[in-house]
């Protein structure tokens, strides 16, 4: 499975993102789609997830302003980010996972929250 992700920018604070990821290939793999994010000097962290069946989980510090959606028949991940802060900045990615051990990530988007 292969993650194309795109949407990512400078953005002021308080103001919004969308990031989009589509997968392409193997696609009846995935099961569980989602985004993380890594800060400079920071570890990579989840920021949400969403299952095919729709179930959504978020980062506490995320909760309230970012939505994950899904579009199965595109095969195509959405993360709709408000009341952006600058603590939000980072370098996004795009991950699935699913049967037989399938785990990729897609290159990085970086989001840039500053005035």
């Amino acid at each position: 499975v292969q993650l194309q992700a795109s949407g990512g920018g400078l953005v002021q604070p308080g103001g919004s993102l969308r990031l989009s990821c589509a997968a392409s290939g193997s696609t009846f793999r995935i099961r569980v789609m989602g985004w993380y994010r890594q800060g400079s000097g920071k570890q990579r962290e989840l920021v949400a997830t969403i299952t095919s069946g729709g179930n959504t989980n978020y980062a506490d510090s995320v909760k309230g302003r970012f939505t994950i959606s899904r579009d199965n028949a595109k095969n195509t991940v959405y993360l709709q980010m408000n009341s952006l802060k600058p603590e939000d900045t980072a370098v996004y990615y795009c991950n699935a996972r699913g049967v037989n051990f399938l785990d990729s990530w897609g290159q990085g988007t970086l989001v840039t929250v500053s005035s």
